[in-house]
């Protein structure tokens, strides 16, 4: 699957904090499943499926997605909320392309190049076109040499499930311990594609779910087509937003302590609304979950009430820290927030 998907397209754009909440909604597995563009090593996909590691398990899920066109109707449940979209999937070996329009919802139409992303809303005549790093969480962890994936979860095979009409291996993502969610994920059984998965709580209570009700492999999407959608931006206002590459220290951050499993992907300053500072994102992964910190100078007029919330295994936490205010953000347990939370700390 490509899991730029339907929450992504109903956030505002605009907004970066809500931008960004919506790509944590989305395990880093799922996202490099449907949309990486960046290529990972071989890993031994031919063996039996009851002989397969984690990392064989998840780099052939993410291998499937470079290899096939397809197209599908897929539904989130998060809660008490549900979801659905309509994708349009291409993969010609170097780029990768798709089309998502939202069924439930604000109408939204993004189509996507790459790192290139451009959002239309039709009913406010409005077009966002950014650069957006592939999180690049899932296979660039497991090309590391310090790949500590294996440490932090284990794979387990049930038996094969049918979903939206293919037959589709099963396999549950355990965490090995208090910092991380599980996932139980159904991958097509001849391809490997990613056709639905959990999110896993505790005892196995299922947090949030995104499968597919439709889906046609091997589709006849046309990349041509959907360039030219994507260049196609008359009768819209379009917007530009900016996000600059930093680090942490030069923006006068670390962490004192470290949250077990997890490492430092990227930091960004985003362009800020009128009046305000530009806000740090900085973002971590242990290589299936992903947190983000947000950081920006504190503003009593708007930071009056330090909060956690969830949103079906999204998580966030804001709280004051010296002049500032951070919003902790993730598809991870409170307890991982709140210790990112507490190993913030300024430099100057």
């Amino acid at each position: 699957m490509n899991f730029v998907l339907s929450r992504f397209l109903m956030s505002e754009p605009t907004n970066p904090a809500a931008s960004a909440r919506a790509w944590l909604r989305w395990p880093a597995v799922l996202l490099m499943a449907l949309s990486a563009a960046v290529s990972t090593p071989l890993m031994a996909q031919d063996k039996a499926s009851g002989d397969r590691t984690v990392i064989d398990w998840l780099t052939r899920m993410h291998d499937a997605s470079r290899e096939r066109a397809y197209t599908g109707t897929l539904v989130v449940s998060a809660g008490s909320t549900m979801s659905s979209s309509r994708i349009w999937h291409v993969c010609d070996g170097k780029q990768q392309m798709e089309r998502v329009d939202t069924l439930s919802g604000e109408p939204r139409t993004t189509v996507r190049r790459n790192n290139e992303v451009i959002t239309f809303a039709p009913e406010s005549r409005l077009a966002w076109v950014e650069k957006r790093e592939s999180l690049g969480l899932f296979p660039e962890l497991l090309r590391l040499p310090s790949n500590q994936i294996a440490n932090h979860y284990g794979a387990r095979q049930r038996p094969a499930e049918r979903v939206a009409g293919h037959l589709a291996d099963v396999v549950d993502i355990a965490p090995k311990d208090e910092w991380r969610f599980g996932y139980r994920i159904w991958s097509e059984k001849k391809t490997g594609l990613v056709v639905k998965m959990q999110t896993l709580g505790e005892q196995g209570a299922v947090l949030e779910q995104v499968a597919f009700t439709e889906l046609q492999l091997d589709a006849p999407v046309r990349m041509d087509k959907l360039e030219k959608l994507m260049r196609d931006t008359r009768g819209y206002e379009v917007y530009r937003p900016v996000l600059r590459k930093t680090t942490p220290q030069a923006q006068g951050w670390r962490l004192k302590e470290t949250v077990p499993g997890f490492a430092s992907m990227s930091c960004h300053t985003r362009e800020a609304e009128a009046g305000t500072a530009a806000p740090m994102q900085w973002v971590f992964s242990d290589g299936l979950a992903s947190v983000s910190l947000f950081v920006e100078p504190y503003d009593p007029a708007r930071h009056q009430q330090e909060a956690t919330a969830v949103m079906g295994a999204t998580h966030s936490l804001t709280q004051r820290v010296g002049d500032y205010w951070l919003t902790a953000m993730g598809e991870v347990p409170p307890v991982t927030l709140r210790r990112f939370a507490a190993a913030l700390e300024r430099l100057r």
